[in-house]
C-alpha cells in the first residue's frame, strides 16, 4: 500500500488506533483530500472471528467480533472481497473528488472486530463512516440495496442517528441511481455493534444480495463494481450537499 501525503491531525489519530486494533499503518491509510474525511470500511475479512465483544460502550449484551459474512450463491465469491474491491474503488473516485478517505482495510488476512473498524472512524475524526456489506437471504428471489442506521432511542449513539440516516438514504439512492437496483430504503437497527461503537455518522450499505443469482453476477464484474461506488460516491456527495 503506497502513502500518500498525510495531514499531521490524520496521523495522529490513526498511531492513537494501531495500537488498540493491532491494524498496520498499510491498514489505515489517509489521504489528504479537501476538509471532508470518509472512512471506508470493507466489510468482514478473510476469516471471521468469533470471539465477542460489547455491542455498544458499557453495554452487557455481546456479539462476534466480526461475523465470516456471506457468499455468492452463483460465483461463489466470499463478501469480504466483494467489499474490499468495491471499498478500493470508492477509494480512488472519493479522493479523486478531494475527499480525505481512511481505509479501515486495505487486505483480506486482517483481525479487526467491528467496534475497532468504528474506532478508526471515529479516532479520525470521519465526517462519514461507509461501512460496505452485502447481503443473503434463503430466498434466491431477494434482492436491492438498503442500508441499516440506528434509531434515535438509539442507547449508544443516538446523537448521531439522523445524520446517520440521512447519510443511509443518500448512499441507497446514489447506488441505485448509478446501478438501477430496487431501492429498499432505509432500515433503523440498534444491534449492529459498528453502528454502535460509532460516534460519526454511520451506514452499514447492502449492496446487494449475493444469494440472488443476478445480482450475484453482476456485483462480479469489475464494471458494475464501477457503477456501484460511483453510485455511492454521488450519494456521498448528496449527503454532503444537503447538510450545507
Amino acid at each position: 500500500m503506497r502513502f500518500k501525503k498525510i495531514t499531521a491531525a490524520l496521523l495522529a489519530a490513526i498511531m492513537i488506533v494501531l495500537p488498540v486494533t493491532g491494524v498496520s499503518a498499510a491498514e489505515a491509510t489517509a489521504v489528504t483530500g479537501n476538509g471532508k474525511i470518509v472512512c471506508i470500511d470493507a466489510g468482514h475479512q478473510l476469516r471471521g472471528n468469533s470471539a465477542t465483544e460489547p455491542i455498544g460502550p458499557g453495554a452487557t449484551a455481546v456479539k462476534a467480533k466480526v461475523a465470516g459474512g456471506t457468499h455468492g450463491t452463483t460465483t461463489g465469491i466470499a463478501e469480504s472481497e466483494l467489499t474490499l474491491a468495491v471499498a478500493l474503488k470508492l477509494q480512488a473516485i472519493l479522493t479523486s473528488r478531494g475527499y480525505t478517505v481512511v481505509m479501515c482495510r486495505t487486505s483480506q488476512d486482517v483481525n479487526i472486530s467491528n467496534a475497532e473498524r468504528a474506532q478508526i472512524a471515529n479516532n479520525a475524526g470521519a465526517n462519514a463512516f461507509i461501512r460496505l456489506h452485502a447481503n443473503g437471504v434463503a430466498s434466491p428471489a431477494a434482492s436491492g440495496v438498503l442500508a441499516l442506521a440506528p434509531t434515535a432511542a438509539n442507547p449508544y449513539c443516538a446523537k448521531i442517528a439522523a445524520s446517520s440516516q440521512a447519510l443511509s438514504a443518500a448512499v441507497v439512492n446514489g447506488q441505485c441511481a448509478a446501478t438501477g437496483q430496487k431501492n429498499s430504503g432505509v432500515q433503523l437497527n440498534d444491534t449492529m455493534s459498528g453502528i454502535n461503537w460509532s460516534q460519526v455518522p454511520v451506514t452499514i450499505l447492502e449492496m446487494g444480495f449475493m444469494t440472488n443469482p443476478t445480482e450475484d453476477l453482476n456485483m462480479s464484474t469489475d464494471n458494475y463494481r464501477t457503477l456501484m461506488a460511483t453510485g455511492i460516491a454521488n450519494g456521498i456527495d448528496a449527503y454532503f450537499a444537503s447538510a450545507k
